[in-house]
Protein backbone atom coordinates (compact mmCIF):
# COMPACT_ATOMS: atom_id res chain seq x y z
CA UNK A 1 0.00 0.00 0.00
CA UNK A 2 1.36 3.67 -0.95
CA UNK A 3 2.54 5.16 2.25
CA UNK A 4 0.40 8.58 3.44
CA UNK A 5 3.29 10.74 4.62
CA UNK A 6 2.01 14.01 3.10
CA UNK A 7 -1.83 14.53 3.41
CA UNK A 8 -3.90 15.64 0.64
CA UNK A 9 -5.05 19.58 0.07
CA UNK A 10 -8.61 18.15 0.69
CA UNK A 11 -7.90 16.96 3.93
CA UNK A 12 -5.82 20.01 5.06
CA UNK A 13 -9.36 22.16 3.72
CA UNK A 14 -10.73 24.50 6.69
CA UNK A 15 -13.88 25.96 5.44
CA UNK A 16 -13.68 29.52 5.60
CA UNK A 17 -9.43 29.84 5.09
CA UNK A 18 -8.12 32.23 2.32
CA UNK A 19 -4.91 32.37 0.81
CA UNK A 20 -6.50 35.95 -0.58
CA UNK A 21 -9.11 37.65 -0.15
CA UNK A 22 -10.19 40.43 -2.77
CA UNK A 23 -12.97 43.52 -2.49
CA UNK A 24 -16.37 42.69 -3.03
CA UNK A 25 -16.84 44.72 -6.60
CA UNK A 26 -18.41 47.76 -6.55
CA UNK A 27 -20.29 46.72 -9.77
CA UNK A 28 -22.14 43.06 -10.57
CA UNK A 29 -19.99 40.42 -11.02
CA UNK A 30 -19.61 39.35 -14.70
CA UNK A 31 -21.31 35.77 -14.02
CA UNK A 32 -24.12 38.37 -13.45
CA UNK A 33 -24.53 38.51 -17.21
CA UNK A 34 -24.25 34.46 -17.43
CA UNK A 35 -27.26 32.57 -18.54
CA UNK A 36 -28.07 30.94 -15.06
CA UNK A 37 -27.54 27.40 -17.17
CA UNK A 38 -23.62 28.43 -17.87
CA UNK A 39 -23.18 29.70 -14.04
CA UNK A 40 -21.35 26.61 -11.92
CA UNK A 41 -22.75 27.04 -8.47
CA UNK A 42 -19.68 25.36 -6.63
CA UNK A 43 -16.19 24.62 -7.29
CA UNK A 44 -16.12 22.09 -3.95
CA UNK A 45 -11.82 23.52 -4.06
CA UNK A 46 -10.03 22.86 -0.79
CA UNK A 47 -9.85 25.95 1.07
CA UNK A 48 -6.49 26.74 2.35
CA UNK A 49 -3.97 29.72 3.13
CA UNK A 50 -1.24 30.68 0.95
CA UNK A 51 0.96 29.31 3.07
CA UNK A 52 -0.48 25.91 3.27
CA UNK A 53 -0.67 25.68 -0.43
CA UNK A 54 3.42 26.81 -0.38
CA UNK A 55 4.55 24.10 2.54
CA UNK A 56 2.34 21.37 0.97
CA UNK A 57 4.23 21.77 -2.64
CA UNK A 58 7.57 22.42 -1.45
CA UNK A 59 7.60 19.21 0.79
CA UNK A 60 6.39 16.55 -2.45
CA UNK A 61 9.02 18.19 -4.35
CA UNK A 62 11.94 17.34 -1.51
CA UNK A 63 10.22 14.03 -1.93
CA UNK A 64 10.84 13.68 -5.84
CA UNK A 65 13.41 12.81 -8.10
CA UNK A 66 15.07 15.27 -9.53
CA UNK A 67 18.40 15.72 -11.57
CA UNK A 68 19.41 18.36 -9.07
CA UNK A 69 18.92 16.33 -6.10
CA UNK A 70 19.84 12.59 -7.68
CA UNK A 71 21.55 11.14 -10.64
CA UNK A 72 19.05 9.71 -13.04
CA UNK A 73 20.77 7.67 -15.79
CA UNK A 74 18.15 7.47 -18.22
CA UNK A 75 19.45 5.86 -21.18
CA UNK A 76 18.69 8.11 -24.47
CA UNK A 77 17.02 10.46 -22.33
CA UNK A 78 20.38 12.62 -21.12
CA UNK A 79 18.81 13.80 -18.09
CA UNK A 80 22.11 15.58 -16.83
CA UNK A 81 22.90 18.75 -15.27
CA UNK A 82 22.32 21.50 -16.50
CA UNK A 83 24.16 25.47 -15.39
CA UNK A 84 21.96 27.65 -14.26
CA UNK A 85 23.67 30.56 -15.75
CA UNK A 86 21.87 29.43 -19.02
CA UNK A 87 18.72 30.04 -17.05
CA UNK A 88 19.32 33.41 -15.76
CA UNK A 89 20.48 34.15 -19.41
CA UNK A 90 16.85 33.41 -21.05
CA UNK A 91 15.20 35.23 -17.76
CA UNK A 92 16.86 38.40 -19.00
CA UNK A 93 14.28 41.52 -19.81
CA UNK A 94 15.39 41.44 -23.21
CA UNK A 95 14.26 38.11 -24.11
CA UNK A 96 11.69 37.40 -21.48
CA UNK A 97 9.65 40.55 -22.26
CA UNK A 98 9.61 40.00 -25.79
CA UNK A 99 6.22 39.83 -27.39
CA UNK A 100 6.03 37.94 -30.09
CA UNK A 101 4.16 40.72 -32.23
CA UNK A 102 7.03 43.07 -31.55
CA UNK A 103 8.71 44.80 -35.08
CA UNK A 104 11.46 43.06 -36.64
CA UNK A 105 13.09 46.44 -36.41
CA UNK A 106 12.93 45.95 -32.28
CA UNK A 107 14.01 42.38 -32.70
CA UNK A 108 17.19 42.66 -33.71
CA UNK A 109 18.88 41.05 -30.78
CA UNK A 110 16.82 37.96 -30.81
CA UNK A 111 17.08 37.82 -34.89
CA UNK A 112 21.15 38.07 -34.35
CA UNK A 113 20.75 35.20 -31.52
CA UNK A 114 18.98 32.79 -33.71
CA UNK A 115 21.07 33.01 -37.07
CA UNK A 116 24.23 32.58 -35.13
CA UNK A 117 22.83 29.49 -33.35
CA UNK A 118 21.49 27.78 -36.86
CA UNK A 119 24.93 28.59 -38.48
CA UNK A 120 26.53 26.90 -35.43
CA UNK A 121 24.17 24.06 -35.58
CA UNK A 122 24.95 23.63 -38.90
CA UNK A 123 28.55 23.90 -38.21
CA UNK A 124 28.73 21.56 -35.42
CA UNK A 125 26.40 18.79 -38.40
CA UNK A 126 28.28 19.72 -41.35
CA UNK A 127 24.38 20.82 -42.95
CA UNK A 128 23.59 23.80 -44.87
CA UNK A 129 20.75 25.40 -42.61
CA UNK A 130 18.58 24.67 -40.15
CA UNK A 131 14.84 25.50 -39.20
CA UNK A 132 14.87 26.32 -35.33
CA UNK A 133 10.99 26.24 -34.97
CA UNK A 134 10.13 22.84 -34.20
CA UNK A 135 9.23 22.19 -30.36
CA UNK A 136 11.02 18.83 -29.44
CA UNK A 137 12.38 15.82 -31.78
CA UNK A 138 9.84 14.52 -32.18
CA UNK A 139 8.15 17.72 -33.90
CA UNK A 140 11.42 17.56 -35.74
CA UNK A 141 10.86 14.39 -37.32
CA UNK A 142 7.81 14.97 -38.43
CA UNK A 143 9.20 18.17 -39.94
CA UNK A 144 11.66 16.57 -41.66
CA UNK A 145 9.20 13.73 -42.69
CA UNK A 146 6.92 16.12 -44.26
CA UNK A 147 10.60 17.52 -46.55
CA UNK A 148 11.11 14.53 -47.79
CA UNK A 149 7.33 13.77 -48.56
CA UNK A 150 7.32 17.32 -50.19
CA UNK A 151 10.73 16.77 -52.45
CA UNK A 152 10.10 13.11 -53.40
CA UNK A 153 6.77 15.07 -55.04
CA UNK A 154 8.70 17.75 -56.50
CA UNK A 155 10.34 15.45 -58.65
CA UNK A 156 7.47 13.48 -59.92
CA UNK A 157 8.69 10.61 -57.49
CA UNK A 158 5.31 10.23 -55.87
CA UNK A 159 5.63 6.00 -55.74
CA UNK A 160 8.00 6.67 -52.44
CA UNK A 161 5.56 5.73 -49.74
CA UNK A 162 8.26 4.02 -47.77
CA UNK A 163 10.38 4.42 -44.89
CA UNK A 164 13.41 1.88 -43.60
CA UNK A 165 13.53 1.98 -39.46
CA UNK A 166 15.74 -0.26 -37.23
CA UNK A 167 13.96 -2.80 -35.14
CA UNK A 168 16.28 -0.70 -32.37
CA UNK A 169 14.91 2.69 -33.39
CA UNK A 170 13.06 4.90 -30.85
CA UNK A 171 9.49 4.93 -31.43
CA UNK A 172 8.79 8.36 -32.17
CA UNK A 173 11.06 7.12 -35.56
CA UNK A 174 8.08 5.23 -36.74
CA UNK A 175 5.46 6.98 -35.21
CA UNK A 176 6.52 10.03 -37.59
CA UNK A 177 6.66 8.23 -40.37
CA UNK A 178 3.07 7.10 -39.86
CA UNK A 179 1.43 10.66 -39.17
CA UNK A 180 3.42 11.99 -42.73
CA UNK A 181 1.81 9.32 -44.51
CA UNK A 182 4.66 6.57 -45.36
CA UNK A 183 4.52 2.97 -44.51
CA UNK A 184 7.16 1.67 -42.19
CA UNK A 185 9.58 -1.19 -43.02
CA UNK A 186 11.37 -2.63 -40.11
CA UNK A 187 14.65 -3.51 -40.39
CA UNK A 188 16.19 -6.07 -38.21
CA UNK A 189 19.83 -5.68 -36.07
CA UNK A 190 22.26 -8.33 -36.65
CA UNK A 191 23.81 -10.00 -33.31
CA UNK A 192 26.11 -7.29 -33.13
CA UNK A 193 23.32 -4.21 -32.15
CA UNK A 194 23.92 -2.75 -35.99
CA UNK A 195 21.65 -2.68 -39.21
CA UNK A 196 21.20 -6.27 -40.66
CA UNK A 197 22.84 -4.99 -44.16
CA UNK A 198 21.43 -7.73 -45.78
CA UNK A 199 17.99 -7.00 -44.39
CA UNK A 200 18.41 -3.18 -45.61
CA UNK A 201 19.74 -3.71 -49.13
CA UNK A 202 16.34 -6.45 -50.12
CA UNK A 203 13.92 -3.60 -48.43
CA UNK A 204 15.61 -0.92 -50.14
CA UNK A 205 14.09 -0.33 -53.55
CA UNK A 206 12.09 2.41 -55.85
CA UNK A 207 9.00 2.45 -53.14
CA UNK A 208 11.90 3.88 -50.13
CA UNK A 209 11.54 7.51 -49.79
CA UNK A 210 13.70 7.98 -46.33
CA UNK A 211 16.03 5.81 -44.21
CA UNK A 212 15.57 6.80 -40.85
CA UNK A 213 18.57 6.04 -38.24
CA UNK A 214 19.85 6.85 -35.11
CA UNK A 215 23.83 7.00 -34.75
CA UNK A 216 24.64 6.25 -32.60
CA UNK A 217 22.30 3.55 -32.17
CA UNK A 218 19.98 2.95 -29.16
CA UNK A 219 22.19 0.51 -27.82
CA UNK A 220 25.19 3.16 -27.94
CA UNK A 221 26.44 1.55 -30.58
CA UNK A 222 28.42 3.38 -33.89
CA UNK A 223 26.77 2.14 -36.96
CA UNK A 224 30.06 1.07 -38.47
CA UNK A 225 28.82 0.38 -42.18
CA UNK A 226 26.85 3.88 -41.95
CA UNK A 227 28.40 5.36 -45.65
CA UNK A 228 27.85 1.83 -47.22
CA UNK A 229 24.45 2.33 -45.92
CA UNK A 230 24.36 5.79 -47.23
CA UNK A 231 26.04 4.81 -50.44
CA UNK A 232 23.05 2.51 -50.99
CA UNK A 233 20.17 5.13 -50.13
CA UNK A 234 21.58 7.34 -52.38
CA UNK A 235 22.23 5.29 -55.96
CA UNK A 236 18.39 3.85 -55.01
CA UNK A 237 16.88 7.64 -54.75
CA UNK A 238 16.25 7.70 -51.18
CA UNK A 239 17.20 10.24 -48.59
CA UNK A 240 19.34 9.93 -45.52
CA UNK A 241 17.30 10.80 -41.90
CA UNK A 242 19.29 11.00 -39.40
CA UNK A 243 17.60 10.45 -35.62
CA UNK A 244 19.93 13.21 -33.69
CA UNK A 245 18.83 12.44 -30.22
CA UNK A 246 22.43 11.25 -29.37
CA UNK A 247 24.40 13.86 -30.30
CA UNK A 248 26.14 14.30 -27.52
CA UNK A 249 28.10 11.32 -28.31
CA UNK A 250 29.44 13.43 -31.77
CA UNK A 251 29.95 16.74 -30.84
CA UNK A 252 33.06 18.32 -31.65
CA UNK A 253 34.42 14.53 -33.16
CA UNK A 254 32.28 13.49 -36.36
CA UNK A 255 29.98 15.83 -38.18
CA UNK A 256 27.17 13.65 -39.26
CA UNK A 257 26.72 15.43 -42.72
CA UNK A 258 30.34 13.38 -43.45
CA UNK A 259 28.41 10.58 -43.15
CA UNK A 260 26.09 11.11 -45.93
CA UNK A 261 22.86 11.80 -43.84
CA UNK A 262 20.59 14.64 -45.71
CA UNK A 263 18.46 15.65 -42.88
CA UNK A 264 18.65 15.33 -38.63
CA UNK A 265 17.08 16.84 -36.28
CA UNK A 266 18.46 17.50 -32.64
CA UNK A 267 17.31 17.61 -28.91
CA UNK A 268 18.43 20.76 -27.61
CA UNK A 269 16.45 19.76 -24.41
CA UNK A 270 19.01 16.32 -24.22
CA UNK A 271 22.55 17.94 -25.42
CA UNK A 272 22.49 21.48 -25.13
CA UNK A 273 21.41 22.67 -21.81
CA UNK A 274 17.95 23.42 -21.44
CA UNK A 275 15.64 21.48 -18.48
CA UNK A 276 14.63 18.17 -19.84
CA UNK A 277 11.46 16.33 -18.48
CA UNK A 278 7.85 17.56 -17.20
CA UNK A 279 6.61 17.70 -20.75
CA UNK A 280 8.77 20.55 -22.24
CA UNK A 281 9.13 23.03 -23.38
CA UNK A 282 11.77 21.23 -25.76
CA UNK A 283 13.41 22.18 -28.95
CA UNK A 284 14.29 20.02 -31.55
CA UNK A 285 15.63 21.94 -34.39
CA UNK A 286 15.57 20.33 -38.29
CA UNK A 287 18.71 20.20 -40.34
CA UNK A 288 19.07 19.46 -44.32
CA UNK A 289 21.49 19.21 -47.01
CA UNK A 290 21.48 22.42 -49.72
CA UNK A 291 18.82 20.72 -51.62
CA UNK A 292 16.24 20.30 -49.09
CA UNK A 293 16.68 23.92 -48.09
CA UNK A 294 13.52 25.52 -49.93
CA UNK A 295 11.41 23.09 -48.17
CA UNK A 296 12.17 23.88 -44.87
CA UNK A 297 8.85 25.69 -43.11
CA UNK A 298 8.87 29.50 -42.57
CA UNK A 299 9.90 32.14 -41.55
CA UNK A 300 13.39 32.06 -41.33
CA UNK A 301 15.56 34.48 -40.58
CA UNK A 302 17.74 36.15 -42.86
CA UNK A 303 20.64 38.84 -43.25
CA UNK A 304 20.37 41.82 -45.59
CA UNK A 305 22.19 44.97 -45.69
CA UNK A 306 23.59 44.62 -42.43
CA UNK A 307 20.11 43.90 -40.41
CA UNK A 308 18.32 40.54 -39.74
CA UNK A 309 14.44 40.25 -40.47
CA UNK A 310 12.57 37.22 -40.56
CA UNK A 311 11.54 35.90 -44.63
CA UNK A 312 7.99 34.64 -44.90
CA UNK A 313 7.89 33.65 -48.65
CA UNK A 314 9.12 30.32 -50.20
CA UNK A 315 7.44 28.47 -53.03
CA UNK A 316 8.80 24.57 -51.92
CA UNK A 317 8.29 25.53 -48.26
CA UNK A 318 5.84 22.69 -46.05
CA UNK A 319 4.28 25.97 -44.65
CA UNK A 320 4.79 27.08 -41.03
CA UNK A 321 4.71 24.08 -38.40
CA UNK A 322 4.81 26.28 -35.30
CA UNK A 323 3.09 29.45 -33.68
CA UNK A 324 5.60 32.41 -33.94
CA UNK A 325 9.16 31.12 -33.99
CA UNK A 326 9.18 28.40 -31.44
CA UNK A 327 10.58 27.76 -27.53
CA UNK A 328 12.41 31.58 -27.55
CA UNK A 329 13.83 30.89 -23.94
CA UNK A 330 14.41 26.90 -24.67
CA UNK A 331 17.02 28.66 -27.94
CA UNK A 332 18.67 31.22 -25.61
CA UNK A 333 19.52 28.44 -23.59
CA UNK A 334 21.17 26.42 -26.25
CA UNK A 335 22.86 29.40 -27.51
CA UNK A 336 24.45 30.68 -24.32
CA UNK A 337 25.74 26.65 -23.67
CA UNK A 338 27.03 26.71 -26.86
CA UNK A 339 28.81 29.77 -27.05
CA UNK A 340 30.50 29.45 -23.19
CA UNK A 341 31.66 26.12 -24.08
CA UNK A 342 33.00 26.64 -28.11
CA UNK A 343 34.54 23.85 -29.97
CA UNK A 344 36.97 22.64 -27.78
CA UNK A 345 34.38 22.71 -24.86
CA UNK A 346 31.45 20.81 -26.42
CA UNK A 347 33.54 17.98 -27.87
CA UNK A 348 35.17 17.45 -24.52
CA UNK A 349 31.23 16.80 -23.47
CA UNK A 350 31.11 13.76 -25.95
CA UNK A 351 34.44 12.57 -24.99
CA UNK A 352 33.65 12.66 -21.38
CA UNK A 353 30.32 11.45 -21.65
CA UNK A 354 31.46 8.27 -23.70
CA UNK A 355 34.05 7.58 -21.03
CA UNK A 356 31.81 7.80 -18.50
CA UNK A 357 29.55 5.00 -20.16
CA UNK A 358 32.46 2.91 -21.06
CA UNK A 359 33.54 3.20 -17.71
CA UNK A 360 30.02 1.29 -16.11
CA UNK A 361 29.71 -0.82 -18.69
CA UNK A 362 33.52 -2.45 -18.08
CA UNK A 363 33.13 -2.01 -14.27
CA UNK A 364 29.59 -3.86 -13.74
CA UNK A 365 30.61 -6.34 -16.84
CA UNK A 366 30.85 -9.11 -13.96
CA UNK A 367 26.90 -8.49 -12.13
CA UNK A 368 25.47 -7.42 -16.07
CA UNK A 369 26.68 -8.57 -18.76
CA UNK A 370 26.24 -6.12 -21.99
CA UNK A 371 24.09 -6.85 -24.90
CA UNK A 372 26.93 -6.58 -27.02
CA UNK A 373 30.07 -6.72 -25.69
CA UNK A 374 32.22 -3.96 -27.52
CA UNK A 375 32.95 -0.14 -26.58
CA UNK A 376 29.59 1.56 -26.80
CA UNK A 377 29.33 5.69 -26.93
CA UNK A 378 27.18 7.34 -24.62
CA UNK A 379 25.12 4.94 -23.18
CA UNK A 380 25.23 1.15 -22.53
CA UNK A 381 22.98 -1.57 -22.74
CA UNK A 382 23.14 -4.01 -19.80
CA UNK A 383 21.12 -7.38 -19.08
CA UNK A 384 19.75 -8.51 -16.15
CA UNK A 385 19.36 -12.39 -17.49
CA UNK A 386 20.96 -15.80 -15.82
CA UNK A 387 19.34 -19.00 -13.96
CA UNK A 388 21.44 -16.92 -10.35
CA UNK A 389 18.92 -14.68 -10.65
CA UNK A 390 16.30 -16.47 -9.24
CA UNK A 391 13.37 -15.06 -11.17
CA UNK A 392 14.37 -11.48 -10.48
CA UNK A 393 13.41 -9.01 -13.60
CA UNK A 394 15.15 -5.87 -14.87
CA UNK A 395 12.02 -4.00 -13.29
CA UNK A 396 13.14 -5.30 -9.81
CA UNK A 397 16.42 -4.27 -10.61
CA UNK A 398 15.16 -0.61 -11.34
CA UNK A 399 12.63 -0.74 -8.54
CA UNK A 400 15.66 -1.75 -5.74
CA UNK A 401 17.62 1.28 -7.30
CA UNK A 402 15.18 3.68 -5.84
CA UNK A 403 16.19 2.53 -2.20
CA UNK A 404 19.97 3.61 -3.24
CA UNK A 405 18.67 7.29 -3.58
CA UNK A 406 19.05 6.64 -8.25
CA UNK A 407 17.03 7.04 -10.42
CA UNK A 408 16.46 3.74 -12.48
CA UNK A 409 17.74 3.76 -16.16
CA UNK A 410 15.82 2.75 -18.82
CA UNK A 411 14.15 -0.36 -18.67
CA UNK A 412 12.97 -2.78 -21.38
CA UNK A 413 14.64 -1.13 -24.39
CA UNK A 414 15.67 -1.17 -26.87
CA UNK A 415 13.00 -3.64 -27.38
CA UNK A 416 15.61 -6.02 -29.20
CA UNK A 417 16.89 -6.98 -26.07
CA UNK A 418 15.58 -8.94 -23.51
CA UNK A 419 15.62 -7.62 -19.88
CA UNK A 420 17.36 -4.34 -21.07
CA UNK A 421 19.12 -1.89 -18.52
CA UNK A 422 19.68 1.09 -20.72
CA UNK A 423 21.53 3.25 -18.86
CA UNK A 424 23.51 6.61 -19.76
CA UNK A 425 25.75 8.36 -16.84
CA UNK A 426 26.01 11.68 -19.15
CA UNK A 427 29.16 13.58 -19.20
CA UNK A 428 27.84 16.00 -15.61
CA UNK A 429 28.10 13.02 -13.24
CA UNK A 430 31.61 12.74 -11.11
CA UNK A 431 33.69 9.69 -10.84
CA UNK A 432 32.23 9.51 -7.10
CA UNK A 433 29.18 9.08 -8.09
CA UNK A 434 29.69 6.39 -11.11
CA UNK A 435 31.35 4.28 -8.00
CA UNK A 436 28.63 4.52 -6.00
CA UNK A 437 26.17 3.51 -8.70
CA UNK A 438 28.36 0.30 -9.51
CA UNK A 439 28.22 -0.36 -5.69
CA UNK A 440 24.64 -0.27 -5.45
CA UNK A 441 24.20 -2.46 -8.75
CA UNK A 442 26.82 -5.01 -7.14
CA UNK A 443 24.95 -5.28 -3.80
CA UNK A 444 21.41 -5.62 -6.41
CA UNK A 445 22.67 -8.64 -7.78
CA UNK A 446 23.96 -10.27 -4.78
CA UNK A 447 20.59 -9.50 -3.24
CA UNK A 448 19.11 -11.64 -6.54
CA UNK A 449 21.48 -14.88 -5.05
CA UNK A 450 20.63 -14.52 -1.40
CA UNK A 451 16.76 -12.40 -1.59
CA UNK A 452 15.52 -12.11 -4.32
CA UNK A 453 11.93 -11.71 -2.35
CA UNK A 454 13.63 -8.09 -1.08
CA UNK A 455 13.83 -6.93 -4.92
CA UNK A 456 10.74 -8.14 -5.64
CA UNK A 457 8.90 -6.05 -2.94
CA UNK A 458 11.34 -3.38 -3.81
CA UNK A 459 11.16 -0.21 -3.33
CA UNK A 460 11.18 -0.12 0.60
CA UNK A 461 12.37 3.17 1.90
CA UNK A 462 10.70 5.52 -0.93
CA UNK A 463 7.37 7.87 0.49
CA UNK A 464 5.40 5.73 -1.99
CA UNK A 465 6.11 1.91 -2.53
CA UNK A 466 5.74 -0.20 -5.18
CA UNK A 467 2.35 0.84 -7.54
CA UNK A 468 0.68 -1.77 -9.92
CA UNK A 469 1.89 0.39 -13.18
CA UNK A 470 -0.13 -1.61 -15.36
CA UNK A 471 -3.11 -0.31 -14.25
CA UNK A 472 -2.13 2.65 -13.17
CA UNK A 473 -1.18 3.30 -16.80
CA UNK A 474 -5.05 1.66 -18.28
CA UNK A 475 -6.94 3.59 -15.62
CA UNK A 476 -5.46 6.29 -14.27
CA UNK A 477 -7.28 8.35 -11.85
CA UNK A 478 -7.25 11.96 -11.89
CA UNK A 479 -10.39 13.44 -10.38
CA UNK A 480 -10.18 15.46 -7.17
CA UNK A 481 -12.86 15.11 -4.71
CA UNK A 482 -13.54 14.32 -1.11
CA UNK A 483 -14.97 11.17 -0.33
CA UNK A 484 -14.81 10.10 -3.99
CA UNK A 485 -11.82 8.29 -4.63
CA UNK A 486 -10.29 10.68 -6.34
CA UNK A 487 -6.25 11.07 -6.05
CA UNK A 488 -6.15 14.69 -4.25
CA UNK A 489 -4.60 17.79 -5.06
Amino acid sequence: MPLRAEPLLSERSVRGRRGVRYPRPARLPADHELPAHLRRRALRLPELSELDVVRHYTRLSQKNFGVDTHFIPLGSCTMKYNPKLNDRLSFLPGFQNLHPLTTQEALQGILELFFELEKWLCELCGMDAFTLQPAAGAHGELAGILIARAYHRSRKESARVEVLIPDSAHGTNPASAALGGFTVIPIRSNTRGRVDLEDFKSKLGPRTALVMLTVPNTLGLFEDEILEIARLGHEAGALLYLDGANLNALMGILKPGELGFDLLHLNLHKTFSIPHGGGGPGGGPLGVRKSLEDFLPMPRVVREKGAYRLRENSKKTIGRIRSFFGNVGALVRAYAYIRSLGGTGLRQVSETAVLHANYLRVRLRKEFPSFVDEPCMHECVLQAVGPSWNGVKTQDVAKRLLDFGFYAPTIYFPLIVPEALMIEPTETESKQTLDEFIEAMRQIAQEAQSCPERLRAAPHHTHVRRVDEVQAARKPNLRWGRGEGGGGL
